[in-house]
């Protein structure tokens, strides 16, 4: 078979990362000739990046595994991201893979393919924590809709009690400014205005580089850029809410005034057994002051209910924070145990009926506050940027604090910025009318 008729699927797991860089392999394959194909029809090569922040994630990776070499049994199935970096012996004991390759070569997935049939060992992993520089990939990779999303840092040095990500990842290692700059030209001159910030650990970007480029300096030269209407940043440790930030935030109307949390537990004991170096005081001393001087400002969150030891006082604690900052969405994951971390060998695990309820009320709390959060747009005028337009005339899209708005009877185009009047709330979606285009 020659390498233009090579067709190629992939599968991704996790956060936005992965997603990145799997559209950096895809990018490159296609370059030399390869065809993408769904990955639920036949293809010569199944790639599925995997995730490995929960058991229910490698769960599902071995199940997608499986079910590609069902679709093609002569097919060549590869394993790469997270899981295929950490778990690497345990994943080629699966018939249906046939190569392994971990996040530590990940970069270097398209000349692997290129030589496949000269592999002689069907694992490619190296050590990821003698990795000290930052790994480029490919420009211009992820677009979702009218946004693109700049990969600015991988890895984190935190070891978390409860996470795999470091062992999977390595250690915090930062983009340099010249090369995410010349990103952020090459996609707004293909016209995109939105810009969402990811890494594995945003707050630690520069640390690691010998200059004093930190992550507020990095976003206030990524708004000086021309064509740039909107950031968005990605995630963010509570701690790393520094007053800088603040500040930059209050000055810079690109920035968008929306941050997704990594917020994990509100109570004093679990945060320190989860070794996250703050208390719920900073939690809410930081978010508060932030809201305080941003206006519009919204929050969502991911959160772990049943993390070892975690008494109906310290959860009540965590429910309490949460209720009194207010969030316009939540993520609620239930602790499960992830090998080589220190919360493993905790011997005070909480009952999964426990863990089950728990996260019940987080919910129910969840669909309260997001509620709360939207009925107060009511009446109110915000920006959304047109991301798509149904056969019925109504568009949908983002406002600035990262709401999700219908506009009825819209005369808009895609990736237009437009204001609109919120006239009303269906379910947590936000319904508007047209006021005008952003001039």
């Amino acid at each position: 078979m020659s390498i233009n008729t090579k067709k190629v699927a992939f599968y991704t797991l996790g956060c936005k990362v992965n997603q990145y860089e799997s559209e950096s392999i895809k990018n490159q394959l296609i370059k030399i000739g390869y065809e993408e194909e769904e990955f639920e029809n036949k293809s010569d090569i199944y790639i599925v990046n995997s995730c490995t922040v929960t058991s229910v994630a490698d769960k599902k990776t071995r199940n997608v595994l499986r079910r590609a070499k069902k679709m093609n049994p002569d097919s060549v199935v590869i394993v790469t991201g997270c899981y295929a970096q950490t778990n690497s012996k345990e994943l080629l004991e699966i018939e249906e893979i046939d190569f392994v390759v971990g996040n530590s070569n990940k970069s270097g997935l398209v000349d692997f393919i290129q030589d496949i049939e000269n592999k002689k060992s069907k694992i490619l992993t190296e050590n990821i924590f003698e990795e000290r520089k930052y790994e480029e990939y490919e420009f211009a990779t992820l677009r979702e809709m009218s946004r693109a999303y700049i990969k600015i840092q991988d890895g984190c040095n935190n070891f978390c009690s409860y996470c795999k990500i470091p062992f999977g990842r390595g250690k915090s290692r930062s983009r340099s400014l010249d090369s995410i700059l010349k990103e952020v030209e090459v996609l707004t001159k293909e016209g995109f205005k939105e810009f969402i910030i990811i890494g594995i650990n945003l707050g630690a970007y520069g640390e690691d580089l010998d200059s004093d480029i930190n992550l507020e300096t990095l976003l206030e030269a990524v708004v000086k850029q021309d064509g740039v209407e909107r950031v968005r940043i990605g995630s963010m440790y509570p701690d790393k809410i520094s007053d800088r930030f603040i500040e930059i935030m209050r000055e810079n109307k690109k920035l968008m005034p929306h941050l997704h949390i990594s917020l994990q537990s509100c109570d004093n004991k679990v945060l320190e057994r989860m070794r996250r170096n703050y208390g719920a005081e900073l939690i809410v001393e930081r978010l508060l002051k932030l809201r305080d001087n941003i206006e519009n400002m919204e929050y969502t969150a991911d959160v772990i209910v049943g993390f070892p030891g975690e008494t109906d006082e310290m959860f009540q604690n965590t429910y309490d924070v949460i209720k009194g900052i207010g969030f316009s969405d939540l993520h609620v994951f239930q602790y499960s145990d992830r090998e080589k971390t220190l919360a493993n060998t905790f011997t005070d695990k909480i009952d999964t009926n426990v863990k089950k309820k728990r996260a019940e009320i987080l919910e129910g709390l969840r669909k309260e506050m997001a509620k709360e959060r939207r009925e107060k747009y009511l009446g109110k005028e915000l920006e959304v940027l047109v991301e798509e337009i149904k056969e019925d005339g109504c568009s949908y899209g983002y406002s600035q604090n990262y709401l999700r708005v219908k506009t009825v009877e819209a005369t808009s185009n895609v990736n237009e910025l437009v204001k609109v009047n919120i006239s009303n709330l269906e379910k947590e979606l936000l319904i508007a009318d047209e006021k005008g285009k952003k001039s």
